[in-house]
């Protein structure tokens, strides 16, 4: 067996409580901070598990329904896509969109409004969430008038500015 570091107590029960844990995904617990709209559910956070640092649930948002504006205080967010077409909006007015499916993530910076749509009109929206803390901060904006017409972003990633290989700077 791999030695532990003296500095790490190890628990009365050798990490039989205190260890891994497996949350099933029906004992999920929607007392956290709600936005109208969606559906969140804690899995992972301090009061269930103890998490110090991070925060994880589900979030399911109705076929064709939006969620009021709100931000996350300090917190990062990432939101991954099981099922379902989210469509983000995002910036002082929304003037920012973008989408995604199934397997694709999407990271939220802290402060940012943001609002989340299920951009189909007859599947559920259903996605994993993960914070930076297991504190549950919700910040709801409803004082936030969304501009019509966002303008779509498209993501460059600043490791692989050039994803199709067609580099130009020769």
């Amino acid at each position: 067996m791999a030695d532990v570091p003296a500095t790490i107590p190890v628990p009365q029960d050798g990490w039989k409580i205190e260890g891994v844990r497996v949350i099933p995904g029906d004992q999920l617990d929607g007392n956290t901070p709600q936005t109208p709209g969606m559906d969140r559910k804690a899995a992972v956070n301090f009061a269930r598990v103890g998490a110090q640092k991070l925060w994880a649930g589900t979030v399911h948002i109705h076929p064709d329904a939006k969620t009021g504006v709100h931000h996350h205080g300090h917190l990062e967010s990432v939101i991954y896509v099981l099922k379902g077409k989210a469509r983000m909006r995002w910036g002082e007015k929304l003037e920012f969109t973008a989408e995604a499916g199934p397997g694709d993530f999407i990271y939220v910076p802290p402060y940012v409004p943001h609002q989340e749509i299920n951009a189909s009109a007859d599947e559920k929206l259903e996605c994993v969430l993960m914070r930076s803390d297991s504190e549950a901060v919700a910040v709801n904006l409803p004082d936030v008038e969304p501009i019509e017409k966002p303008e779509t972003v498209h993501w460059v990633d600043p490791t692989h500015p050039h994803p199709h290989g067609h580099d130009h700077s020769h």
